[in-house]
């Protein structure tokens, strides 16, 4: 099981506060640092200082780092045009040393894009969308040296793209694909994706996700065990009973709603809900960590959770 930490920056972090967590998580032994792709805060935090790009933040992280594996949960497809989406993070892979991945999604958020500006169409069409973004993206990037890219579908066309830079990680940096829906997100996954993630959901309903993407796997005539399952889930941790009181109490939850909906509590109830997402295939669990400030507690984690799992 491989531990990684996910942050939300657009509650309210800056680069450096970011760059410390990144480099703790590096430090202490995590598997990977991932963060959101948002540009609007959610609910009644104040989101100071403002939003950070996260292909900026991870191209920057990457030459800060030297182990630890970078990437997103999730990029939308409606930020970002998919050629110069494959350049950015191609170049950042590069820059890594091949450990950046790729979390790509149909986008839900849509009072972000009406604070930014941003086209927000239905949910059919952002998924029409993200498949023609996966097809290019992935096409670009496996295309051969020397060899051009061509691609025309309903909302992009590319003519004899010289499919270039090409990233560290061949043929391609890994693609995560993610989400309960029930028909179209399994082909997709199935088709694409290197690692299918279920977020903050129970462990009978993950199961139930990952057996839809195995069906679909089987019925694209791939391997199931070629994908990878992870599950994201919130984290909130204290060496007592007190210390995961006073965490939960940061963050704004109920300690037993954490329990509930997330990993809380001591380590060693921690790592108990941990095994039972392994017992159902997960082999990566994402711990959202909303208190940016709190180093303690990933070396908590770290400690004691880690070497449980």
């Amino acid at each position: 099981m491989k531990l990684r930490i996910f942050t939300e920056p657009q509650q309210g972090a800056s680069y450096q506060t970011l760059r410390s967590v990144a480099l703790a998580a590096e430090e202490l032994g995590f598997d990977a640092f991932f963060r959101s792709d948002h540009y609007l805060k959610m609910g009644s935090v104040s989101g100071l200082p403002g939003p950070t790009d996260a292909w900026a933040t991870l191209a920057a992280l990457a030459a800060e780092t030297s182990r630890i594996r970078l990437g997103t949960l999730v990029t939308p497809v409606t930020f970002r045009l998919p050629g110069p989406l494959a350049i950015t993070v191609a170049q950042a892979d590069q820059v890594s040393g091949g450990r950046v991945e790729l979390g790509l999604g149909a986008g839900w958020y849509e009072a972000e894009h009406t604070a930014y500006g941003i086209p927000f169409p239905p949910l059919g069409e952002r998924f029409d969308i993200l498949t023609e973004q996966l097809e290019i993206i992935t096409g670009l990037w496996e295309t051969a040296d020397g060899q051009t890219f061509s691609f025309s579908g309903a909302h992009y066309q590319l003519s004899d793209s010289p499919a270039l830079p090409k990233a560290a990680q061949q043929p391609r940096p890994p693609v995560i694909l993610g989400g309960a829906g029930a028909r179209r997100t399994p082909r997709l996954a199935a088709r694409f994706a290197d690692e299918f993630n279920l977020g903050f959901r129970s462990v009978p309903d993950s199961a139930a996700a990952f057996g839809r993407v195995r069906e679909a796997c089987q019925a694209a005539g791939r391997d199931p065990a070629s994908m990878t399952y992870s599950v994201a889930q919130l984290v909130c941790c204290g060496k007592d009973d007190a210390e995961f009181r006073r965490r939960a109490a940061a963050i704004g939850r109920e300690p037993a709603e954490i329990r509930e909906n997330g990993l809380g509590g001591t380590p060693g109830q921690i790592a108990a809900k941990i095994a039972e997402f392994a017992e159902i295939g997960a082999e990566r669990v994402y711990l959202q960590v909303l208190d940016l400030s709190d180093l303690d507690h990933l070396a908590l984690i770290a400690a004691d959770v880690l070497p449980q799992v």
